[in-house]
């Protein structure tokens, strides 16, 4: 079992490396840094070799090769991959300015009309900076329009309210002229009605004097005497026989005689039978 485990192998006197096809890692030309990566492609492309449709998604092994290429110092990469139909080559690079990614070889992008037509345009450091400013500029001037409309719109507000203000001080001074005339006239009018009743009760006492007059007073003009005091003292009247007067009422307490105990239980006695 041991000689299968053989450490040391055989070279023959006329073995030439140079000859064998493969080269050695150590050996290998130096150039940009390529690694095998797994990836999905990053948008819809249209194969220019074939005419195949690559959809978005679609999962690839590719190369990964770090470029010379950099943008604000950030590296661009360029990815290598195979069509799914024809094989032919397919590139594409890594665009930081746009936060995306651009075809390079091998295919042609699809049209896609939310993407912004302005990232397709490359533009100088100079250009990128006059840009940014711009844009600056354009946003100051933006806060200030803001303020100025904040501005406008505070002040017809308080223009507003000072409309709603006089408004309710003018309904509430009609208010308080129409409340004033109602109890003014309500005074007038109980007036009036306690004037009425005070000449209709003086009217009808008039008419009670008078009818009592009439009614104590003769055809010629002579009033009608009383009859005499003493007479009514005395519990007579002309023409009736003298009575005498009662005896005032007393209110002493009289005792009832006790009824017998028998009686009171409802007992009757029976007669004793008599012996003749």
């Amino acid at each position: 079992m041991s000689e299968r485990k053989v450490l040391s192998k055989y070279y023959p006197p006329d073995f030439d490396p140079s000859a064998i096809g493969r080269t050695p890692k150590h050996l290998r030309q130096t150039g940009p840094k390529v690694i095998t990566v797994r990836l999905m492609a990053p948008f819809s492309m249209k194969c220019t070799h074939c005419g195949e449709y690559i959809y978005k998604g679609r999962k690839f092994n590719a190369r990964k090769e770090t470029t010379d290429q950099k943008y604000l110092n950030i590296p661009i990469y360029r990815f290598y991959i195979r069509c799914t139909r024809c094989s032919g080559e397919i590139t594409f690079l890594t665009d930081p300015k746009a936060m995306d990614y651009k075809a390079e070889k091998g295919a042609k992008r699809n049209f896609e009309p939310w993407r912004d037509a302005k990232n397709d345009i490359e533009e100088t450091e100079q250009e990128t900076l006059d840009r940014l400013e711009r844009e600056e500029n354009e946003e100051q001037e933006r806060l200030e329009r803001d303020k100025m409309a904040e501005l406008e719109e505070k002040m017809l507000d308080s223009k507003r309210e000072m409309a709603i203000a006089d408004a309710l001080d003018e309904i509430r001074t009609r208010n308080a002229r129409i409340e004033r005339n109602e109890a003014l006239s309500g005074d007038v009018a109980l007036t009036h009605v306690r004037n009425e009743a005070d000449e209709a009760r003086l009217r009808e006492e008039k008419e009670i004097e008078e009818a009592a007059r009439r009614a104590f007073t003769t055809e010629t003009g002579e009033k009608v005497k009383r009859l005499l005091e003493d007479d009514t003292i005395a519990g007579t009247t002309p023409g009736s026989s003298q009575t005498e007067t009662p005896p005032p009422p007393s209110f002493a307490r009289v005792k009832k005689p006790k009824k017998p105990l028998i009686n009171g239980l409802g007992i009757k006695k029976k007669p004793k039978p008599s012996l003749v």
